[in-house]
């Protein structure tokens, strides 16, 4: 068992995997460690598919091609990709489906990476506490997402590695039908999995100071002495 705060700071996106096949005992464990996560109202209203079938991770892959092009042309612009909040910078994108894209390692490898898990909300079972204000809501992901974050932990304790993506959200109305998505469900992610190639541990984040303040947003950074 690794040390919780060691888990906690290497943890980072792994989109690189060796062949080694993960076996069905292993993905139970990390399912079943990941199932402790908290939802609200304890709800547990997260669903996932454990997708084998070549063909469907084929077609999963083709659906979110497209997503990937318009994501990487608008990134080239210097704006955040599909942000809720108009840019200045513009909304470049780029031809669905251009097959001379740039290159995914998760999309140009999705047959053959060892683990692929598709991650759906029931959204009859989610408190969307901002669900009536004037802008994107957002909290629902609070109830679904901390159970992803759980899968990637017990899967790093385990030597294994992973990253979380939402381009599978952008192309649900493809996936849907290739998934027998129930009704009143969502797609929330996908879960990619296996062996890393590279373990990333040096991982870059921001210090505490540059996003805490003391009462307001506004007020002064949060700072302990050294």
């Amino acid at each position: 068992m690794m040390d919780l705060g060691e888990a906690i700071r290497t943890t980072g996106a792994v989109r690189a995997f060796t062949d080694e096949v993960i076996d069905d005992a292993t993905i139970h464990a990390l399912l079943d460690d990941a199932r402790f996560a908290p939802s609200g109202g304890n709800r547990q209203g997260w669903r996932v598919v454990v997708v084998k079938d070549p063909a469907v991770r084929a077609d999963l892959g083709r659906a979110m091609r497209p997503v990937w092009d318009e994501y990487v042309a608008i990134g080239a612009t210097g704006a955040t990709p599909f942000s809720a909040v108009p840019s200045s910078r513009g909304t470049a994108v780029s031809a669905p489906g251009n097959p001379s894209g740039t290159p995914s390692d998760l999309l140009d490898s999705i047959v053959d990476i060892p683990v692929v898990l598709v991650v759906a909300v029931d959204l009859s079972r989610v408190s969307m506490m901002d669900r009536d204000l004037p802008r994107k809501a957002i909290t629902g992901g609070a109830s679904v997402y901390p159970f992803c974050w759980n899968l990637l932990l017990a899967a790093r304790n385990r030597g294994l590695g992973g990253v979380l993506t939402t381009f599978l959200a952008r192309a649900e109305p493809e996936a849907a039908p290739l998934l027998a998505l129930p009704a009143d469900h969502a797609i929330a992610a996908m879960v990619f999995l296996g062996r890393p190639v590279h373990q990333p541990t040096r991982l870059k984040r921001a210090p505490v100071e540059t996003f805490t303040t003391i009462d307001t947003f506004a007020g002064p950074p949060f700072e302990v002495d050294d």
